[in-house]
């Protein structure tokens, strides 16, 4: 996916952009910003599920809104912060993952069945598969509505806040599956380490502009983070990983 020259603006008069990016097949992306720096509108634009007032984003060498919603969903999943509140099982939820990809009169086959199955077990939710949404808790429902984006064999995920609700195994296990997929994913976060040791690039947001892009050493620079987080901070490398780790000073008391 490529956006060129993106530009939204708001009638609150936020903006967001112009910017330009390129998402590559098989790379963990993760999108980093201060709250209100626009990461939640722009995977928006990339989903399609607003409309810029101005630039072009482009999707396997086609615009954007040149697809169908059903072809689109065969081609991107996105997943936003906020879930609608649902009566459906874990497994009827995954069910819908599949459904750009059949006809309105095929039913699920046994390579169906198996998939969900197996997407399940790798999200850690086989044991809950056949209980209510509702009657799950938030960590949960979270790692379900996860289930249904992979479930959907899409070429491109566009995650908002994906760890979101998680505690921290299932953090680490779900951002190792999507970099083990070799999908490309474009992932909002809030925790800068987790995004730094899992993602191959960060793209870093400050008040709708573009500010940085790159290998987590390029964009992780403390001046830089300290622009657009407002603390002083110090960055190092992970004692497991040699991945940057980043650590903000604390507010004196």
């Amino acid at each position: 996916m490529q956006c060129a020259q993106l530009e939204l603006r708001q009638p609150d008069g936020f903006v967001l952009g112009p910017l330009s990016l390129q998402l590559k097949a098989g790379k963990l992306y993760g999108l980093l910003g201060a709250n209100g720096a626009g990461k939640s509108t722009l995977l928006q634009l990339l989903a399609g599920l607003k409309k810029p007032d101005s630039g072009e984003i482009t999707l396997m060498q086609q615009p954007l809104q040149a697809y169908s919603a059903t072809a689109r969903a065969r081609q991107l999943a996105f997943l936003s912060q906020q879930q609608a509140p649902s009566e459906m099982t874990v497994r009827q939820l995954l069910q819908l993952g599949l459904l750009p990809h059949k006809a309105l009169w095929q039913r699920d086959n046994q390579i169906d069945r198996d998939y969900i199955q197996r997407v399940l077990l790798e999200t850690g939710i086989s044991q809950q598969a056949d209980t209510l949404l509702s009657h799950l808790s938030g960590g949960e429902q979270q790692r379900a509505h996860l289930a249904r984006v992979l479930v959907q064999q899409a070429q491109l995920l566009l995650l908002d806040e994906p760890v979101n609700h998680l505690d921290i195994r299932y953090q680490h296990q779900l951002l190792a599956t999507l970099r083990r997929s070799r999908l490309c994913v474009l992932a909002s976060f809030h925790d800068i380490n987790l995004a730094a040791t899992y993602c191959d690039e960060l793209i870093l947001l400050q008040q709708g502009q573009l500010i940085a892009a790159g290998a987590p050493g390029q964009v992780l620079q403390p001046e830089l983070l300290q622009q657009v987080f407002g603390r002083p901070c110090l960055v190092d490398q992970s004692p497991f990983t040699g991945s940057c780790r980043v650590t903000f000073a604390p507010e004196p008391i």
